[in-house]
Formats: C-alpha cells, structure tokens, sequence
C-alpha cells in the first residue's frame, strides 16, 4: 500500500463513515502561525486552533517543511457524518522508522468526546498501518493520567513496553503492538 493523501475510510464502513481526512499543508502552517485556516476546505471547531493543539501545529508546521514526504502520514482532520466541523485529529507521527515503527495519534475536541470518535479512529490507524508493507509495529504514547486512552490502546492489543519523557508532554507510557497480530 502506498500512503497518499486521499482520505483513509475506516475498515468496516458497514459500522462507521468515519473519514481521516489530510489536512492542507497551508492550513497547518497557518494554525502553526495562531491565524485563521482560510483555506481549509472543512471547519475546524475552536478546540483545534486553540492552545490546547497549538505546539501540535507547531511541531507539524516545522516537520513538513524538514520533511514534505511525510505529509500524507501526519495529522489528519476526524470527520464524521452530520458534524458540522472536524470532530478531532488523528494520524501518525510520520512514516514508519528504519525498524518498521509508527506512532499514532488522536485528539478528538472535548464537545465531542464519549461517541466512539477515538476508537474509530485508532481503529482506521491500525487498517491503515497493517496494509502498509513497511510498518511492523504501531506505538502510541500516552501520559500515565490519561486511563481512557490507555484502556482504549491496551483493548487493541497494545502492551506497555516502557515509559519516555517528552519535552512537551512531560511523562508518557509507551505501548506496542506488532501489526500481524
């Protein structure tokens, strides 16, 4: 499978119309800027463009332009069927490393939490992940107060492999899963 940039559906579109959508390159730049993404062709709730997901924009911001190959892997807009406006992101943290190693990520806007928002979409990372010839391994990192999103990694499989320390995030736990299983 090769990652463009057309939308990733989730696995079983029979249970979700779930979309993760690319975002523009130009849009990313601009929220890493704090301006308005005018060209961004889908609402972006005030969750996404606040502080909360701004040294997000930043870090992104920074890594298209190091690295434009990676575009396709980052960041992606959650969008949902009958939502007015994204819903959250999710994606990785770029293309699979020299080991076959993909780190995920998601953020769903707190209006919308508790809807299955973030399982659909860790579940649309994994389909997209195990197609993909080069990844072996999907991570996801998480701080250690953050029990929903460890007890949703862990019902996918992912066990504790260590923890990290994130300049950003302070302390993270570090879960793995091997992408045939």
């Amino acid at each position: 499978m090769i990652i463009t940039s057309e939308p990733w559906q989730h696995p079983d579109p029979g249970r979700s119309s779930l979309r993760l959508v690319k975002i523009p390159e130009a849009v990313q730049h601009a929220l890493a800027r704090g301006e308005e993404p005018t060209a961004s062709p889908y609402p972006i709730p005030s969750y996404l463009r606040g502080d909360e997901c701004a040294s997000l924009w930043r870090m992104r911001s920074r890594q298209l332009a190091e690295s434009p190959s990676a575009a396709p892997w980052v960041t992606r807009l959650v969008l949902v069927p009958g939502e007015a406006a994204a819903v959250g992101l999710a994606g990785f943290h770029g293309p699979p490393d020299a080991a076959g190693m993909v780190e995920v990520g998601y953020r769903i806007d707190p209006e919308q939490r508790r809807k299955g928002y973030a399982r659909r979409s860790l579940e649309t990372l994994l389909a997209v992940a195990r197609a993909h010839p080069d990844v072996h391994v999907v991570r996801a990192t998480i701080s250690p107060d953050n029990h929903a999103s460890q007890s949703l990694v862990t019902g996918y499989g992912f066990a504790e492999v260590g923890e990290q320390w994130d300049d950003e995030d302070g302390l993270e736990i570090i879960f793995e899963v091997p992408v045939n299983e």
